[in-house]
This record gives C-alpha cells, sequence and structure tokens, in this order.
C-alpha cells in the first residue's frame, strides 16, 4: 500500500496518472496537485470509476514552499513525482526535505529566469570550469546529496525517457554486454506528424529552449561545444525510415560521464524536420525566444511564454498525431577482449498511446518511465539515501517494467552506427 503525491498535470502528468491508476497494486492511492485544479478534477472524473487507485486533488503553487510542505504533512504521501516545470524542482526538493518525503523527477533543473544575477554568477563560472554553456545542468540537484542522505531520503533524478530510459539501456548494457563501455550515442527520433505548420510536443518553452542553444558532446574527459545544429547526420531509424537528426546538449550526457566508468564519448542527436528548423530560427531572429522581460503597452512580458500562449498546446496534439518515435542508445565497446557493438532502442505508435490513455506518443514515453521509477522507489527495488541518477541501479526490474507497461525494447546487435 502506497501513498504517491504527483505535482503537475500537463501531458507528461495525465500519463503518469493513467498508468499509475493501470498499477493499483503498487499505487493504492494517488494525489494529483497542481495550480489548476480543475484540470486534477478532470482527470480525477475521467479515471476514477475506472481504477482501484483512490484519487485525490488539491491545488497547490510548485513554486511555494511552504504550500507544498503543507499538503505532503497533511497527505502524508511515501513519495512525491515532479512532472511540473524544470524550474520547479528545487523548491519541490527543498519541501521534500522539510517533509522527510522521498522525491522523484523526469528532467533536471534549470531557472526560469536566466538573468538572475545571483545565478548568473553560479553559472558563468561553471561555463568556465566545465566548459558547456546549456542553462540545464545538474550541479543544482546534486548539490542536496548530503541534506537528502541526513534527512534519511532518498531523491531519483531524470526518470523520463531521455534522460532516464537511455541511462537505464546504458546500466543495462554495461551489465549485460560489455565489459567496458567505450561509446554512447543517444538517438531520439520522433518520425511523428501533427498536421500543424509549426508546434511543439512537448513544453514549447523548454523545448525552443533546448533546440537552440549551443550542442555539446563529451569527449576524452571533457566536453566538446559546438553552434546550435551545427552537426547534422542522417540515419535509417527502424519502422520510421530516414531522418536528418541533430547534435544538441542533453542532461543525461552529464551523468553518464559521471557514472560510467571508461566511457570515451558521449553524443546526443534529435532528429527534425526543416519546416520545423526554419520556424525556429525565424522566431528566433525576431526575438520570439528570448527569456528577458520586455515593455508592451505598459505591460511586462517575457517573449517566449507569449510564444508558448500562441502555439498548440502540446497535450492537444494526441488525436492528430500520426506516425511513431524511436528512441535508444548505440553502444560500443569490449567484451572478453573483442570489440562489440548493440543499439537498444524502443519504438512507439502515436495513435496507438492516444488510443490507451490520450496522448501522443511524446508525452507517453516520458510518463510511462516517471511512473516505473515512482513504482521502483515506492517498492523499495531501488533504494537508498541522497541524491541518485537512475543508471546508479540495478537496471533489470525497470527494463522488465518498461516491457509490462508500454515501452518494450529491441536489442540490435548488428546495427548501422553513426560516424
Amino acid at each position: 500500500m502506497s501513498r504517491l503525491m504527483i505535482v503537475g498535470c500537463g501531458g507528461v502528468a495525465s500519463v503518469a496518472i493513467h498508468k499509475c491508476c493501470q498499477n493499483s497494486e503498487v499505487f493504492t492511492d494517488i494525489l494529483i496537485a497542481s495550480r489548476t485544479v480543475e484540470k486534477c478534477d478532470a482527470i480525477k472524473a475521467e479515471l476514477e470509476s475506472k481504477t482501484a487507485t483512490k484519487i485525490s486533488t488539491a491545488k497547490v503553487d510548485a513554486d511555494n514552499v511552504d504550500e507544498l510542505v503543507a499538503l505532503m504533512e497533511s497527505y502524508k504521501p511515501d513519495a512525491v513525482l515532479n512532472v511540473a516545470l524544470p524550474y520547479q524542482d528545487l523548491t519541490i526538493m527543498d519541501a521534500c526535505l522539510k517533509a522527510g518525503v522521498h522525491y522523484i523527477d523526469t528532467a533536471n533543473y534549470e531557472p526560469e529566469d536566466t538573468d538572475d544575477p545571483a545565478w548568473r554568477a553560479v553559472y558563468e563560472k561553471r561555463c568556465k570550469e566545465e566548459g558547456f554553456t546549456a542553462y540545464f545542468d545538474y550541479s543544482w540537484q546534486w548539490a542536496y546529496k548530503e541534506k537528502f542522505e541526513k534527512a534519511g531520503i532518498m531523491a531519483l533524478l531524470g526518470t523520463g525517457f531521455d534522460p532516464g530510459v537511455t541511462s537505464v539501456f546504458t546500466a543495462y548494457a554495461l551489465k549485460h554486454y560489455f565489459d567496458e563501455i567505450h561509446t554512447i550515442d543517444i538517438l531520439d527520433c520522433n518520425g511523428g506528424d501533427h498536421g500543424y505548420p509549426f508546434a511543439t510536443n512537448f513544453n514549447p518553452e523548454i523545448n525552443l529552449r533546448e533546440v537552440s542553444a549551443n550542442g555539446s558532446y563529451w569527449e576524452n574527459g571533457h566536453w566538446v561545444e559546438t553552434k546550435p545544429m551545427e552537426i547534422k547526420r542522417e540515419y535509417q531509424f527502424p519502422q520510421v525510415g530516414k531522418k536528418d537528426m541533430y547534435l544538441l546538449h542533453h542532461e543525461e550526457i552529464e551523468a553518464l560521464a559521471k557514472n560510467i566508468p571508461g566511457v570515451k564519448r558521449i553524443r546526443f542527436f534529435m532528429t527534425f524536420g526543416q519546416s520545423y528548423l526554419t520556424h525556429m530560427k525565424c522566431l528566433e531572429n525576431v526575438g520570439m525566444l528570448s527569456t528577458s522581460p520586455i515593455e508592451f503597452n505598459g505591460q511586462e512580458i517575457v517573449p517566449i511564454q507569449f510564444l508558448k500562449a500562441l502555439l498548440p498546446d502540446p497535450a492537444s496534439l494526441g488525436p492528430r498525431t500520426v506516425g511513431k518515435t524511436n528512441i535508444g542508445c548505440i553502444f560500443t565497446g569490449v567484451k572478453d577482449g573483442k570489440e562489440k557493438t548493440i543499439y537498444i532502442y524502443n519504438v512507439c505508435d502515436h495513435q496507438e498511446c492516444y488510443k490507451e490513455v490520450g496522448s501522443q506518443a511524446v508525452s507517453y514515453t516520458t510518463g510511462v518511465p516517471a511512473m516505473i521509477g515512482s513504482m521502483m522507489v515506492l517498492t523499495g527495488a531501488w533504494s537508498g539515501k541522497g541524491v541518485f541518477n537512475v543508471e546508479e541501479f540495478d537496471p533489470d526490474p525497470y527494463m522488465e517494467a518498461l516491457n509490462k507497461w508500454g515501452l518494450p525494447w529491441v536489442v540490435d546487435e548488428n546495427p548501422q552506427t553513426v560516424e
């Protein structure tokens, strides 16, 4: 019997909630908490007659530690799943520390205001020392390690797909296929089509900020930074076809570089169509991707937040998105003195996801692992005191759960590699 408090009620949260309700043996009680309680109530009304899981709802401001603590103390959850915004990771972690509750998330911290002087000072020091300029990194959350150890609770970071499943694929490859992994190429392909000239498959603010930033990869113990979209490759994705993909910075590179011994290079690629890139470049050129507030008609607005209000809500894309995603990792390394290459991947069908839980595959591939990571913590399959990334635990129960709960994976032992 376990109680999970879920903070957030967007597309990913909706999938995670649906999957928790399918898995009511583990999730006997869930509390859905969001700033917009009407969204929580709507999901409750949709699901409560179809599940043995007891569903409660509450209004909470995830930027307010005291509100979060009060809710945790009244509900008494065994763990908190953060599927709100990455901006809110630290406030939710602070609240979990005060309430003595395990913390779980899908994406690492980044600041909402990148012009904040206090944050900027830490950021600029890190850029100089580490050599990459992405606004998001794990240092802020890893800094909580000792506090969580002292509180006797755990924080599980990044149990989405990438980061998350791709990191568990890595631990699984190391446990079962390699003595040493030398290179990891993480490939994220969305072969879906939603029919809009331009839309993003997850939070537009986070998505556009990530894609328009410098790329970077890990090689021989240090970061190599590239210009946005500078490195392009083509890849023939199983069940999807040939796609253009571009090298981006991504947070699991940082964690895998720290946690996988002997790794020489880690890269992350994501596919984009030309129409998406053209629209994005145009928006960037006119300042619409800026996070700095501007004055407009006597009001202060943030351009990228205004753009988010204009674009289709990612949660609304489900009924109109067709095609498949393919996300996985190509590993090279050594086993018993011989060189070896494998590709572990999952293929997900947008329309099948919509039929099952009312979402497109991008939300599905993040929401299912969010439930599985929560299950690992609540059942004690993964346990510890402190702050952890998913690749630090035994991958086998997580990999088994992926097959069971909707994200079956394939191991190709003779894959095409990326030059």
